[in-house]
């Protein structure tokens, strides 16, 4: 793996690193990290993602004819590195920026592109992703969120639940059965919502945390135009496997942010003493952060591979499905030590509020669970079972 980058490249970080420091501010990051809490805190970062689009900042993955860059893999992960450092706020659109916009891209109309693209990249519209139910979670073909064909329109009944920012969200990418005789994997079909739409209800669901970013979604005969189909009827599975993703170096941000959150742990742990002596001077804290950092070390390794195999042709889908496991595995480690050691301090509310956020890190973006059978078969090669 030759990780050294051409001039070309360090020329984008230089680029980036000018602007974020002409234009990133403390509200910003601070409303990153309120994120679903403050109604305040939302817009002001979608404000910032109407500056990050502005400035050519906010999709450097997409291709060019959609205002994205055109980034190579490379330029990609400076992206991803620069981005995480400077702490700047995920996009609220995150879900429909590197999931929904592809789909749109491979299999939408002009018109669909044309209209919704540009808005979700300056998150002008929110969108959200209508997948998981309370009976099909990560089996997506299990769903039962039904839709019949009534003329020009669909007629959609059903329920859906954990549906990030449901409750904010203008449009959803809603997956729904239209076939209910065809094999559950073939009777699939994706539409486009208008969450605006009489007979929807968006609940929010708080967290342990406090925070609002999820919501069940009730669906009672709605209407939607036929035309809002997203690819063919019956097509939706293609859609919802769609391997086409411009954020082809997103994994950097894995261990980027794990290197960033163990430093602010050491920072804050400078002040901090335990039975009259400084808490960075015990062995077994010492040794406990020492072992945090050796992971995400091998997780950076771990995570340059599956980049590797991205330029070189390779599988880079069971690495980067195993690096997403130890990710979420080490932030959680990272959030127990913390919790420790500074969660009842007056400076570690955030850091007990991550450690309640933290059990989250296995699940979302696919479950621990899902990428160990990954790993499994696509790294070990072992049988289905």
């Amino acid at each position: 793996m030759d990780f050294s980058y051409p001039p070309e490249v360090e020329q984008v970080r230089k680029e980036l690193r000018t602007w974020l420091a002409a234009n990133l501010t403390e509200d910003v990051v601070a409303a990153g990290r309120q994120r679903g809490k403050d109604d305040a805190a939302f817009q002001t970062l979608r404000a910032w993602n109407a500056t990050m689009a502005d400035g050519g900042w906010a999709a450097v993955s997409w291709p060019q004819e959609y205002g994205g860059r055109g980034a190579t893999v490379f330029e990609q992960l400076v992206y991803a590195e620069e981005t995480t450092r400077a702490r700047v706020p995920i996009a609220l659109n995150v879900i429909g920026m590197n999931n929904i916009a592809p789909a749109i891209m491979e299999h939408g109309t002009e018109e669909q592109k044309r209209t919704l693209l540009p808005r979700m990249m300056r998150a002008d519209d929110i969108w959200c992703q209508g997948m998981s139910e309370p009976e099909a979670g990560s089996d997506l073909a299990s769903l039962r969120t039904r839709a019949v064909r009534d003329g020009d329109h669909f007629v959609v009944n059903g329920q859906k639940i954990w549906t990030s920012l449901g409750h904010r969200a203008d449009w959803c990418q809603l997956f729904v059965r239209t076939d209910p005789d065809a094999p559950k994997h073939k009777g699939i079909s994706c539409l486009i919502l208008d969450m605006s739409l009489p007979g929807i209800e968006a609940r929010p669901l708080v967290t342990l945390s406090g925070d609002a970013d999820f919501a069940e979604v009730f669906l009672n005969d709605v209407r939607v135009p036929a035309d809002a189909l997203l690819g063919p009827e019956n097509g939706g599975w293609r859609i919802a496997t769609t391997t086409l993703s411009y954020e082809r170096a997103g994994a950097a941000r894995l261990y980027t942010e794990m290197q960033e959150r163990l430093a602010e742990l050491v920072t804050d742990l400078a002040d901090i003493d335990i039975d009259n002596r400084p808490v960075l001077e015990d062995p077994g804290t010492l040794r406990r952060l020492g072992e945090i950092a050796l992971r995400i070390k091998y997780l950076e390794v771990l995570c340059q591979r599956s980049i590797s195999a991205i330029l070189h042709g390779g599988d880079a889908f069971g690495s980067a499905s195993l690096a997403k496991s130890i990710w979420g595995e080490v932030g959680q480690d990272i959030a127990a030590l913390a919790f420790d050691l500074i969660g009842s301090h007056p400076n570690g509310r955030r850091w007990a509020d991550y450690r309640l956020t933290s059990r989250a890190l296995t699940i979302a973006g696919g479950t621990t669970q899902i990428n160990k059978n990954i790993t499994a078969q696509r790294v070990l090669g072992l049988p289905r079972p």
